[in-house]
């Protein structure tokens, strides 16, 4: 049980980096950095049959996660979250496949811990001394905890308007918080000063290499649930797309090794009407994304106008054969009762809103009926009770 990472590579031109030492961005090309492991190695020594053996957290795949000593692992016991048939909506849409993927049920109840266990693992096993992040709200909370739980200082830098959850549970878990007039893209340029000046490490989304190992595991565990097949379809719900960039990297990784069957799913990206520069560039057959102005939407996760990894966000979408596409904010608050009153899930805004996109997928034909599909739930409804009227 041990790691097979064997070097970093860029995204944009190849090249390798040592992974023994911290990195954010390639010296190269300016981009992202992607974990690259010792994959024949793995297939010779292990088995995919070891990780079922494990406790179910993200943990369990430690060979492709970057972490090489397991005492340097800070977990909260992130992962492992149920993939859910939701059979009554899927009736209600004449599906006979219909997936959820709850990751609601994560500590500090979203994705966004995945990610931020395995950055933060990694920078403390390199020796960091502490860790800015900008954040629309949720990543700033994990941050928060899994900072705790190293015993490193953290400061969080988002916009004044992020929702007072993420507000809270940062200062609960003793992070420095920032408000920051603007967006999360005002927010990661504070926090890259302030890295800098203080010699901390940003967290910022994929200007480090670690965050998408995390996220990965969203895809490694589908992939085990369904009995290691792929399903057609993964919505999911889009900012930053880490979640994309990794389960993507994620089946890429067990195709190699020839441990899963089939081909990768249509990834299909949603975004807010009011941000939606994925869309947009998508739709215009572009490579890369032009900053959504006046980027406005109730799910803060969604508002992020210039995604740093926006080339390869559309490089998954085009070479699975996904789409993307924008929905309203009114129809995602809709979603969230829906899918609470057909499948008891409350969903946050931002995993609601996978729920109006395969809706308008279906009517315009894009998805079949007969197709599995796999909805992701980002976080808890819990988070967001600001947006349920109680007399409705």
């Amino acid at each position: 049980m041990f790691s097979y990472i064997d070097h970093l590579e860029c995204t944009q031109c190849g090249k390798t980096y040592p992974h023994a030492e911290l990195s954010k961005i390639s010296p190269c090309c300016n981009k992202v950095l992607f974990a690259r492991y010792d994959l024949q190695r793995l297939k010779s020594e292990g088995t995919r049959e070891m990780w079922a053996e494990r406790a179910s957290n993200m943990w369990r795949f430690s060979e492709l996660m970057p972490v090489q000593n397991p005492e340097n692992i800070l977990t909260l016991g992130e992962g492992g979250t149920p993939l859910l048939e939701a059979n009554q909506l899927g009736q209600k849409l004449g599906m006979k496949h219909l997936l959820i993927k709850e990751e609601g049920l994560n500590p500090t109840g979203t994705f966004k811990a995945r990610g931020i266990s395995a950055a933060v693992s990694k920078a403390y096993e390199l020796g960091v001394n502490g860790f800015t992040m900008p954040s629309a709200g949720n990543a700033a909370g994990a941050a928060a905890a899994y900072g705790a739980r190293a015993g490193l200082p953290v400061k969080v830098f988002m916009p004044q308007d992020a929702p007072a959850a993420n507000k809270k549970e940062s200062l609960m878990a003793g992070s420095e918080l920032n408000l920051v007039e603007g967006l999360i893209s005002d927010a990661g340029r504070i926090a890259v000063t302030v890295a800098e000046e203080q010699n901390l490490f940003d967290l910022s989304t994929l200007k480090e290499p670690y965050r998408a190992e995390g996220k990965k595991t969203m895809g490694l565990e589908i992939a085990m649930q369904l009995g290691w097949k792929m399903p057609d379809a993964i919505i999911y719900p889009t900012g930053g797309g880490t979640g994309i960039i990794g389960m993507y990297k994620g089946f890429q990784e067990l195709l190699e090794l020839g441990w899963i069957e089939g081909k990768p799913p249509k990834f299909i990206a949603v975004q807010a009407s009011g941000c939606q520069p994925i869309v947009k560039a998508f739709q215009e057959g572009k490579d890369v994304a032009e900053p959504w102005p006046n980027a406005a939407t109730i799910a803060d996760g969604l508002r992020v106008p210039g995604p740093f990894a926006d080339y390869l966000i559309l490089q998954a979408i085009r070479e699975t054969g996904g789409t993307a596409l924008a929905v309203e904010d009114s129809d995602m608050i809709d979603a969230m009762y829906e899918l609470a009153t057909t499948e008891g899930i409350i969903a946050c805004p931002e995993g609601a809103a996978t729920l109006v996109g395969l809706k308008h997928l279906l009517e315009d034909g894009f998805l079949k009926r007969d197709e599995t599909v796999v909805l992701l739930n980002t976080g808890s409804g819990y988070k967001y009770l600001d947006l349920i009227n109680e007399d409705k």
